[in-house]
C-alpha cells in the first residue's frame, strides 16, 4: 500500500508553482540582495515583492516584517528581544501550557535570566479562558504570548479578544501563527508581534517571518551586517524568501475555498474514526479548530503500538514518544488527559494534495489497524 501522507501540520511539500518561482534565484539570479549592482538589485527587488506577498497574507505592512530561518527563530527573537528591552517596565511574562516548545523552552531560558513566567491552564477543549488570562496580567507584565492555532489539536484561540485584554493592561501581545497562516484568516491588526513559517504552507523549509509593530524597539537576535534594517544580520536567503512570498500569495488566493474542502474531509475522517473505534473521541471537537486537523484518542492504545501499526499512513502520535522516553504530549495532558490517554492519541492533518479518495482509503486502513491494536493484549 502506498503511504497516505496525513502529517501536513509537521511540514508540507513545496508547491510546484513555488518551486518554479524559486528556481531562478538559485542559478540565474543568484546575486546577494545587499550588493550594490544589477544582480544584487534584482535579488533585492524579489525580496521586496515577497515581503509584500507575505504581508498581504496577514494584513501587515511590508516594512514591519523580518525574515528569519523559521518560526522558532522568530519566536526567540520576539520573546527574548522584548523581555530584555523592556525590563525597566517589569520582568513578568504570561503564556499558556499548550504552547509549542519554541515558546515554552524560550520561556525557560528567560526564567533563568530572572523573568517570572506564568503558564496558564486551558479547559478540556484546549481553549484559554479569557477571564483567567485577564486575571494573570499584572502591572509588571511586559508580554503575553498565545498561539493562534495549536499544532497538535488544531484548536483556535480568540486572539483578537485576548490581545485586547492585554492591551487594556498595557501589556504587549505576541502570537505564534505558524499553524494558522494559510489555513484560516490571520490579521496582525490586533497584535504586536506574530511569527510564521513558510514550510507549513507549501513553501520551503528554512525561512520564517517575524512581524513587529513599528513602535516596538528591541535588539536583534542575530548581529552582523545590518541587513533588514538592522533587525537581523546575515545574508538574505533570497530563494527561500521568494518561495515564502509565492506560497503566501497562493494560500491567500485559495484560502476560503481550500478551508471548506479540507473541513469536509476532516469531519468525514473524524466521524468515521469515532463511529468505528470504541470509546474514541476527537480532542477539541467542541472548540473552533483548524479545518485540516483531527486529534483522535483511542482508549486502549499505546504510543508504541500506534507507531508500529500505522506505517501505511504518515501521521503523528500526538506525543514526544520514543522507545527510551515515552513521554505523553504536554498539550494533551494540559487539556486534562491522563498520560495513558495522551499516549493513545493520533494526529491526522490534511493538506492541499489530500483527496476524498485518500481519506476513504485512510479511514479503512486506520479503523482496521487501530481497532486491532486497541484490542491486542499488552506485552
Amino acid at each position: 500500500m502506498e503511504t497516505i501522507y496525513l502529517d501536513y501540520n509537521a511540514t508540507t511539500p513545496v508547491d510546484p508553482r513555488v518551486m518554479a518561482r524559486m528556481q531562478p534565484y538559485f542559478t540565474e539570479h543568484f546575486g546577494n540582495a545587499s550588493s550594490g549592482h544589477t544582480m544584487g538589485w534584482r535579488a533585492s527587488e524579489a525580496v521586496t515583492m515577497a515581503r509584500e506577498q507575505v504581508g498581504a497574507l496577514m494584513g501587515a505592512p511590508p516594512d514591519t516584517l523580518t525574515f528569519t530561518s523559521g518560526a522558532t527563530e522568530a519566536l526567540n527573537h520576539a520573546l527574548k528581544g522584548v523581555m530584555r528591552a523592556y525590563r525597566t517596565k517589569g520582568r513578568h511574562l504570561v503564556t499558556v501550557a499548550t504552547e509549542h516548545k519554541a515558546v515554552l523552552d524560550t520561556c525557560k531560558t528567560l526564567a533563568r535570566e530572572g523573568v517570572e513566567v506564568t503558564t496558564l491552564p486551558v479547559a478540556r477543549d484546549g481553549r484559554l479562558d479569557p477571564s483567567v488570562f485577564a486575571d494573570a496580567l499584572r502591572d509588571d507584565t511586559v508580554l503575553a504570548v498565545v498561539m493562534w492555532a495549536n499544532n497538535e489539536t488544531g484548536v483556535l484561540q480568540d486572539i483578537p479578544a485576548l490581545a485586547a485584554a492585554a492591551h487594556d493592561r498595557g501589556v504587549l501581545f505576541c502570537t505564534d501563527a505558524t499553524q494558522a497562516l494559510g489555513k484560516v484568516p490571520v490579521d496582525v491588526d490586533a497584535v504586536d508581534l506574530l511569527a510564521g513559517s513558510a514550510h507549513k504552507l507549501y513553501g520551503p523549509k528554512g525561512v520564517g517571518v517575524l512581524y513587529a509593530q513599528p513602535r516596538l524597539r528591541f535588539p536583534a537576535l542575530i548581529d552582523g551586517g545590518g541587513q533588514q534594517d538592522g533587525h537581523r544580520g546575515g545574508t538574505l536567503n533570497t530563494p527561500g524568501i521568494v518561495g515564502f512570498g509565492a506560497a503566501a500569495a497562493l494560500a491567500r488566493e485559495a484560502l476560503d475555498e481550500e478551508a471548506q474542502r479540507l473541513k469536509a474531509l476532516r469531519d468525514r475522517l473524524g466521524a468515521a474514526l469515532v463511529e468505528a473505534l470504541p470509546g474514541a473521541f476527537i480532542n477539541g471537537a467542541d472548540a473552533p479548530r483548524l479545518p485540516n486537523t483531527v486529534s483522535c484518542t483511542v482508549p486502549g492504545l499505546r504510543a508504541d503500538q500506534i507507531v508500529r501499526e500505522l506505517r501505511g499512513v504518515a501521521c503523528a502520535t500526538g506525543s514526544a514518544c520514543s522507545t527510551a522516553d515515552p513521554r505523553p504530549s504536554h498539550v494533551l495532558t494540559a487539556m486534562g488527559h491522563a498520560p495513558d490517554e495522551a499516549r493513545a492519541t493520533v494526529r491526522l492533518s490534511l493538506g492541499r494534495p489530500t483527496t476524498a479518495d485518500a481519506i476513504d482509503r485512510a479511514i479503512d486502513y486506520l479503523t482496521e489497524r487501530l481497532r486491532a491494536a486497541a484490542s491486542a493484549p499488552a506485552t
